[in-house]
């Protein structure tokens, strides 16, 4: 079959496509090579050839089982980019070649009212994430991005803009979108007044993001190493973390983002510098409870939220808002043999600011 042919007639399995990629046999193993297969293709599935796949935080939850029990062997991974490579025989919205991205899910139900309100991202039934989770049968783990071919359907894979490099869009599948929907859901626009909490993979990107639709923004951090960078992606100020510092921003901010994986951090604080009626939104995930004051919430019907990354809608339109903006991450590209190490200096907040895995050196 020529690939002119390729293109003009999709192409139909009939049996499963051997994978290969890297994989955690256990919540404290090291990853190993790992050869398994993806499903044989149905009507509507496109294969897409893994070029590029981002370290996400919750790679590391998952892996260790911090958040539940993980599914083993784990493949992680789901900020992944890449080309089609072959597409079912109903598939409309791609063909081969076409450069597309893959997110936190794969599927969800499709049915609930969240589902079809594009909120398919809080499916009522659970969807079903990229990995770390089963198939609709209930029986079939889903393997992620740290791999070099993934099989997806094809209403939950995303379009990259033209504009924007294979590697630096894996990173917006998740963190991208994880910023870009409590932006947009809790309405920043021109001058409003933003604070962005931590400063990683998930921080700049809050910072990029908000201060391309023009709003004040301010990021707090434990300390001053990532400062000039800072305010050169547009910060308005970058404050350290301290009483004396907290005491200038009293009931200042529109919207507060925490983005940091810690209970240990002070939320209360937070919440003064909320103005009325303001929101302080959690999306970075700690494995234990935080310990929360309520009363700076009560005196001021201030509120406490969370968001998950985005739907399938948003993550597209996240996409293209970026594209328009020229807005990509920083990242450092490394080879599946330097994850372990990847892992350990992401603990310790030693990169700037995603590390993003080159799936050509599998």
């Amino acid at each position: 079959m020529t690939q002119d042919h390729k293109n003009l007639n999709s192409i139909h399995h009939s049996q499963a496509i051997p994978a290969k990629g890297i994989a955690v046999k256990s919540a404290k193993a090291n990853f190993v090579n790992f050869n398994f297969e993806r499903r044989n293709p149905k009507e509507h599935d496109v294969v897409i050839d893994i070029k590029f796949c981002g370290i996400c935080h919750s790679d590391i939850h998952q892996a260790r089982s911090e958040w539940f029990p993980g599914i083993y062997p784990m493949v992680p991974g789901h900020e992944i980019a890449g080309i089609v490579r072959e597409v079912g025989t109903k598939v409309s919205k791609y063909k081969i070649g076409d450069r597309v991205g893959v997110g936190c899910f794969v599927d969800s139900c499709r049915t609930c009212h969240n589902c079809e309100n594009d909120l398919d991202n809080y499916c009522l039934n659970g969807n079903t994430l990229t990995y770390n989770s089963l198939e609709k049968d209930n029986k079939t783990p889903t393997y992620g991005g740290y791999s070099d071919v993934i099989v997806v359907d094809e209403n939950y894979v995303l379009k990259i803009p033209d504009n924007i490099s294979l590697d630096k869009a894996a990173p917006l599948l998740c963190a991208g979108v994880t910023l870009y929907s409590p932006l947009k859901n809790w309405h920043t626009k021109k001058d409003s007044k933003v604070a962005i909490i931590g400063m990683g993979g998930l921080g700049h990107m809050g910072l990029k993001l908000a201060v391309a639709m023009q709003a004040q923004t301010i990021v707090f951090s434990h300390s001053e190493r990532k400062k000039n960078d800072a305010l050169k992606m547009g910060a308005s100020d970058f404050v350290i973390a301290n009483a004396e510092n907290f005491s200038k921003y009293q009931s200042y901010f529109d919207l507060i983002i925490n983005t940091v994986s810690s209970s240990e951090i002070n939320l209360s604080e937070y919440f003064n510098l909320l103005k009325f009626d303001a929101t302080l939104v959690a999306i970075g995930a700690p494995d234990k409870p935080y310990a929360i004051n309520p009363f700076p919430l009560i005196m001021m019907r201030r509120k406490f939220a969370g968001s998950v990354i985005g739907s399938i809608s948003e993550t597209q339109e996240m996409l293209d808002f970026c594209g328009q903006h020229n807005i990509t991450p920083e990242i450092e590209i490394i080879s599946p043999s330097y994850v372990d190490q990847a892992y350990q200096r992401m603990l310790k907040s030693d990169v700037r600011y995603r590390f993003v895995i080159d799936m050509s050196k599998l």
